[in-house]
């Protein structure tokens, strides 16, 4: 123990001494270290903010919307528009193999809603019960549509997170009511804050019973009996979202008189398919942050190498000293190997520290939407701070090993 001791103070009396080289071996590793976890971190910020914005619309949801379909096929100018149906929805529940799950909607945003305190003019949505199994809504207080408020085609509505703000600041909406086009509502539920920044779109909703919305509030327009606005579906598993498609696209075609292999006749959305496109996005920007990362690192590296192998060289004759005093060559080699490995290991926590603190401070700044803040990855944090400190360690104990190998005489020598 007492040995240790004396080589640390050795340590720190010999940092002291050259106070401007170990300065800049400990800056050229920090910043190092600093830089990579800085671009990695914001690569992974990015991919997170991306997969959060996705995720707020549902997991592994497609869309399918009205579109136009060519009377003569192939030609889009002789297209002609058509309505997704009622009919559709069903036919797609019972026939598509590869569908988990689907949900149709009616939509208006022309429906004025009042409450006792204020006016507001947010979508109303008419969906079945199981919508939510589908998007992602959950709950704030109260509840969510069921099977007896379709049954029973009750007036009942869920309010999302702003529309809940504008009808009733600072005051209980669940068990009120509501006036929508004059038409009385009893409000059953609200629904928490869904994604983030200015996008309300998605909190400025109300969900109402589908057959309810049908009755009061259907699509306007000449033969629009029966239509719906668009239909939300879910693959049977994520992996087969492309059968999923050409089973609705099947079904649509057939119904609507149309060849399905005609990709122009259709308007949808696929969030697993865009997904998997940023994702791959992600991952060129994740690679390019890095290499720039491991670039900085090596060039850190090459320079703690250099400085290393530098400082060592120079007290070739305080180790041949040592030798004549009597150190072994274990104690020599002991020392630089706890010298190298606390200069490095502390400067590369130094500027973990630093890169994580200034992740921090961008974190408290509002970045653009669906990015958020850099995080800190611990695999990349592991590998920085341990291949500078190798490096740092291997270029010490070298030349250290040389000269402890020599004769004393020898050492004491050497300029």
């Amino acid at each position: 123990m007492r040995m240790i001791l004396d080589i640390f103070a050795q340590i720190f009396r010999t940092l002291w001494a050259h106070k401007l080289r170990s300065v800049l071996t400990m800056f050229g590793i920090a910043w190092g270290v600093g830089s990579l976890l800085l671009l990695v971190g914001l690569g992974e910020g990015f991919r997170s903010g991306n997969k959060r914005e996705l995720a707020q619309y549902g997991r592994d949801i497609m869309f399918i919307f009205p579109g136009r379909a060519p009377v003569v096929s192939g030609s889009m100018n002789s297209a002609r528009a058509y309505l997704l149906t009622y009919q559709d929805y069903t036919d797609i529940r019972k026939e598509a193999a590869h569908v988990r799950n689907a949900c149709p909607l009616l939509s208006r945003n022309d429906v004025r809603t009042v409450s006792e305190f204020a006016t507001g003019n947010g979508e109303i949505i008419g969906v079945e019960s199981h919508y939510n199994e589908i998007s992602y809504l959950p709950l704030k207080q109260g509840r969510w549509l069921n099977g007896l408020d379709e049954a029973q085609r009750r007036n009942v509505i869920v309010l999302g997170h702003e529309l809940t703000r504008i009808l009733f600041p600072g005051r209980p909406a669940v068990g009120a009511t509501i006036l929508l086009n004059n038409v009385s509502f009893e409000v059953i539920g609200s629904v928490e804050h869904v994604g983030r920044g200015d996008d309300n779109a998605t909190n400025l909703r109300g969900y109402i019973p589908f057959q309810v919305m049908a009755t009061y509030f259907p699509i306007k327009g000449e033969n629009h009996q029966g239509a719906i606005s668009y239909i939300n579906y879910q693959p049977r598993v994520t992996a087969e979202h492309l059968l999923a498609q050409e089973d609705v696209h099947r079904i649509i075609a057939r119904n609507h008189s149309f060849d399905y292999r005609d990709e122009n006749a259709f308007e949808g959305w696929d969030t697993i398919q865009e997904s998997k496109m940023v994702g791959t996005i992600f991952d060129a920007m994740s690679m390019f942050l890095g290499a720039v990362g491991m670039v900085t690192l090596a060039l850190g590296v090459i320079g703690v190498i250099n400085i290393m192998l530098v400082a060592v060289s120079e007290r070739t004759r305080e180790i041949g000293l040592r030798k004549a005093l009597g150190a072994t060559n274990h104690s020599i080699l002991l020392q630089f190997f706890l010298e190298g490995l606390l200069l490095t290991l502390s400067s590369g926590l130094i500027g973990m520290g630093l890169a994580t603190g200034l992740m921090a401070v961008l974190g408290t700044q509002r970045g653009p939407e669906g990015f958020d803040p850099p995080k800190l990855v611990p695999m990349s944090a592991l590998l920085a701070i341990g291949s500078l400190s190798f490096a740092g360690v291997a270029a010490g104990l070298y030349p250290a090993r040389k000269a402890a190998r020599l004769e004393p005489v020898e050492a004491l020598r050497q300029e």
